[in-house]
């Protein structure tokens, strides 16, 4: 990695720890304040680089790094939030439960699964809208499909 990418994701950073920035051109816009004029196609790879993703915060989207999400909304204890406000539906499958959201939401919801560390989950792939929860053995899973419908519900 070069010195001045370094340097910029460190400045991407702080600008994400610091304001809520919703967009790559609103990033792209506070570097170049800040003396780095660099395109919006780099800014998303450092975004992703960085591990940015969009979450929603006090009904705000906007970029939060890996570190901030596992510190705040995506905690264990609001599990059912994130889970209410994202899931559109809920489905048992085979060995599996398929959870829909909005587009470009899934991966947001199974962080959040996979940060709660369900002990019948065995793990999460997501994709753009859909959602698969891979089950440990011996789990029922209607039975699970119902705890994640009630706790959509609340």
């Amino acid at each position: 990695m070069t010195e001045a990418r370094t340097r910029r994701q460190k400045i991407i950073a702080d600008l994400l720890r610091a304001e809520p920035l919703a967009s790559q051109e609103e990033v792209t816009a506070r570097l170049a304040e800040l003396g780095c004029a660099v395109t919006q196609a780099t800014v998303s790879r450092d975004l992703d680089q960085l591990g940015a993703v969009k979450v929603k915060r006090g009904g705000v989207l906007s970029y939060a790094l890996p570190d901030q999400i596992a510190d705040s909304d995506w905690a264990a204890a609001r599990l059912e939030r994130i889970l209410s406000e994202w899931v559109r539906s809920v489905e048992a499958a085979g060995n599996l439960i398929v959870l829909r959201t909005p587009p470009g939401s899934a991966h947001l919801v199974g962080l959040a699964i996979d940060q709660a560390r369900l002990p019948e989950v065995a793990g999460t792939i997501s994709g753009d809208d859909t959602l698969f929860l891979a089950l440990r053995d011996g789990v029922v899973p209607h039975a699970v499909a119902e705890r994640i419908k009630d706790m959509i519900d609340g």
